[in-house]
């Protein structure tokens, strides 16, 4: 065997060794996950949203999560599936359900995880919520990882000649961001950081391999599947394209055919759901006009007489107006099911409306006075993007690695191929779209993503931005100062991640930290 087959047998163990290691804490944790009370691996408002999905489908055949939200646990004043996540509209029965408010294509391919291994070991995750749950649990977010860490470490052995710089970016794969956490609860962040590695390794495949359709066609719906998990990643998944157009032209149908069947796959499971093509967090205002009433405060009567216009009432239903969470909008109820909207416009007309928000619902979390901590919204958009990036929620402070990205996407010291330049300058402006998205969403969204340990909205980029950091870590293995810095900054990351170990929906240590200091109030 000569030194460089040695050398590549090493890499390789190197290489299983840390996913080896990074699966099985991930195994341990699974195994020993549970909620704060004792009687479900639910940690969350967040999973449990789609953990009442799961369990519908295939206890009930619906996706109408009713049932479970007043399910009570060991102790009989506490509801274990209970969850701030959800919406309320009205069903096929003409009834008004709940429904979990994450888009359901996810909990519907995990419910058919569940279908099995309920078929298997004959008990009900509402039965048995730990037992099942954790089984449930391990069998969608181990494979998951695996994809994730060994799709980036491919991608990234395949850009780097330096033994150092490979062994250095694999354990930062395996350990180096806030991923690790995301695994031990169901969420779309872990899925969609996979598929995005996924994609990624195909391209970085296609620069010296050739590669057939079936490949291209996987990249494709690794891409629209990124994208069905985190909205913004619609962004990559056009830029992805965008490559192929400009480099891999026949690549091109067979990566659209894939995007497009997830896409379908998207809006049916939407539309089955829900009966309409936007997800539940995009029903937040106010439907279309039925009727503009008179200038004064309109009565019963007169909502009546528009509704009967439109064949929406009768002279026998029961109509009652009553207040909603926007100040200007009144509720109108027409025989206990149907609603519609009553809106005030200043001093201008009242209008009658389909009802459309569907967040606004009895007891509702999301109504303004309710909401505690970062959900109440950042009002100062420079002071959410301080945070966002070198702040309490920050990317860059709280995974110091990522201090390199910036630099790696500029494509500087390292020599690049101009496809891998072209691929840095795609993810560079992903990056930036996304950042600036999130800056410009309204106060209520300018949340951070809510409790969790990091930015969360962001960790797809994980295997796009390990592979942008490549060639810096490659230009610094061959310094000594340089190998000690990535050391420094590797131990740092890692530090962070092990802290978020107990569970990813808790404030991050910096946010506790300065809330610790006063520097937060409470």
């Amino acid at each position: 065997m000569t030194n460089h087959d040695d050398q590549e047998f090493s890499v390789a163990t190197v290489y299983t060794l840390l996913i080896v290691i990074a699966l099985s804490v991930v195994s341990g944790r699974i195994a020993t996950v549970i909620s704060r009370e004792g009687d479900t691996p639910f940690l969350s408002a967040n999973d449990r949203s789609r953990w009442c999905t799961i369990a519908a489908l295939v206890e009930n055949g619906t996706y109408r999560i009713d049932p479970f939200l007043e399910r009570r646990g060991i102790k009989q004043n506490r509801r274990p599936w209970a969850t701030i996540d959800l919406v309320r509209h009205q069903g096929r029965d003409g009834q008004m359900h709940y429904y979990s408010s994450k888009p359901p294509l996810l909990p519907t391919l995990y419910a058919g995880v569940y279908w099995c291994v309920s078929r298997t070991v004959g008990m009900w995750l509402s039965d048995y919520p730990i037992y099942v749950g954790r089984i449930v649990l391990w069998l969608v977010n181990v494979p998951t990882l695996f994809v994730f860490l060994l799709c980036t470490i491919l991608a990234i052995d395949r850009v780097t000649r330096s033994i150092w710089a490979k062994c250095f970016l694999a354990a930062s794969v395996c350990f180096g961001t806030m991923l690790l956490p995301f695994t031990i609860a169901l969420n779309n962040h872990l899925p969609a950081a996979a598929s995005a590695a996924v994609v990624l390794y195909v391209f970085v495949r296609s620069l010296d391999t050739a590669t057939g359709h079936r490949w291209w066609l996987l990249a494709g719906l690794a891409g629209g599947f990124t994208a069905a998990n985190e909205l913004p990643a619609l962004s990559m998944t056009v830029f992805w394209a965008g490559l192929l157009l400009w480099v891999r032209r026949p690549a091109l149908p067979a990566y659209g055919a894939g995007v497009l069947v997830v896409a379908a796959a998207f809006f049916a499971t939407n539309w089955i759901a829900h009966q309409s093509l936007r997800p539940p967090y995009m029903h937040r205002g106010d439907g279309d006009l039925i009727a503009t009433l008179g200038p004064s405060d309109p009565g019963v009567e007169q909502v009546r007489s528009a509704l009967q216009k439109q064949s929406l009432a009768t002279e026998q239903s029961n109509i009652q107006i009553g207040p909603s969470r926007v100040p200007q909008r009144s509720r109108v109820v027409v025989d206990g099911k149907q609603q519609f909207g009553l809106i005030q416009v200043d001093d201008g007309p009242a209008q009658l409306r389909y009802w459309d928000d569907w967040y606004d619902y009895p007891s509702s979390y999301w109504v303004d006075g309710k909401r505690r901590g970062v959900d109440v919204g950042e009002p100062s958009r420079w002071v959410y993007a301080a945070n966002m990036t070198v702040g309490h929620y920050g990317i860059f402070s709280l995974t110091p690695i990522w201090l390199l990205m910036p630099v790696g996407l500029m494509g500087l010291l390292a020599s690049r191929s101009k496809e891998q330049r072209l691929l840095l300058a795609a993810i560079a402006l992903a990056t930036v779209v996304c950042a600036v998205f999130y800056v410009l969403r309204p106060e209520i969204d300018r949340n951070y993503g809510g409790v969790s340990v990091c930015f969360r909205w962001m960790l797809w980029f994980a295997p796009l931005w390990l592979f942008a950091i490549a060639g810096p870590v490659e230009w610094l293995s061959g310094r000594l100062w340089g190998r000690w810095l990535g050391l420094v900054l590797l131990a740092a990351s890692v530090t962070s991640m092990s802290i978020s170990l107990g569970g990813p929906w808790q404030s991050p240590w910096l946010y506790r930290f300065w809330h610790y200091l006063g520097w937060i109030a409470p």
